[in-house]
């Protein structure tokens, strides 16, 4: 079995860019408004959101300044909480700004961020660990991989509730989400117990089909992909929808619809908590 790599989504940021203000730049002002899947957060807002990441990244990052205190600790629950005050704060703020305003500043502050992120070495030590998949030190491609998740998600969230989706599923782009996104999946279920070899599939439909394999082993489950033989059980996901399901915008009850599942529960239900966001 062959492993499954963080993909290359350097050269995919420019892209995203491009595609973001081409659908800003379509809407009205009623389009603004419209909630998205982001709870409590409009189009302006999720637009607000994607300015503040880059500018936080570039202040932090590049600079070196952190304008307040980080976490009460490195555990979870104080990261998500210290983030979500973070962007809460940003979104409130920036109802100040006006569209035109806002589309400038992520046409200028866009290039400034791509820039930066090229000059990572890829293989040194990422400033934060990817902690939805359950590392505590990472490496910058890993980083910048998971920063491509943000960014596209972020975009695909404004794209749904103004019915311009298609774009970010072309293979070109979702393939590098979904990949990135399947790293998650040994330390999702990584509480999960299972003979030594036992094999679960994970098949994803339709814009973009991927498959892997999660296979038990005596250091804990690994992921991989091109596996020939008989597997213990098989999950079957919708891949349009697979998105809102790895970022936490697709409830459970409403992702079984989407889901086809043979095998033991306990080797198929842990997908449908399957989280790739610090949320």
């Amino acid at each position: 079995m062959l492993p499954v790599s963080v993909p290359d989504t350097l050269p995919l940021f420019p892209v995203l860019d491009e595609l973001l203000l081409d659908v800003l730049r379509s809407l009205s002002p009623a389009d603004w408004q419209r909630p998205t899947l982001a709870p409590g957060w409009n189009v302006q807002a999720v637009a607000l959101h994607l300015l503040d990441g880059s500018l936080r990244s570039l202040s932090m990052l590049r600079d070196g300044h952190f304008a307040s205190p980080g976490p009460a600790s490195g555990e979870y629950a104080d990261v998500v909480g210290h983030l979500n005050a973070l962007n809460n704060s940003w979104v409130a703020a920036g109802q100040r700004l006006s569209p035109p305003v806002l589309l400038e500043l992520l046409a200028m502050v866009g290039p400034r961020y791509n820039e930066f992120l090229r000059t990572l070495e890829p293989t040194a030590p990422a400033a934060f660990a990817v902690a939805w998949a359950g590392e505590a030190e990472s490496t910058n491609h890993f980083h910048i991989a998971r920063e491509y998740t943000e960014k596209w998600h972020h975009q695909q969230q404004i794209r749904q509730a103004v019915g311009q989706e298609g774009p970010l599923l072309e293979p070109p782009l979702y393939e590098p989400f979904l990949t990135t996104c399947a790293q998650a999946l040994p330390h999702h279920y990584r509480s999960v117990a299972a003979e030594l070899g036992t094999v679960v599939r994970v098949q994803l439909t339709g814009p973009a089909p991927s498959t892997w394999f999660l296979r038990r082993t005596p250091a804990g489950w690994e992921l991989g992909q091109d596996y020939m033989r008989p597997v213990a059980a098989s999950i079957t996901l919708d891949g349009a929808v697979a998105w809102r399901l790895f970022t936490k915008s697709l409830p459970p009850a409403e992702a079984v619809r989407y889901l086809q599942r043979q095998g033991p529960p306990n080797l198929t239900q842990p997908i449908l908590s399957l989280l790739t966001v610090m949320a």
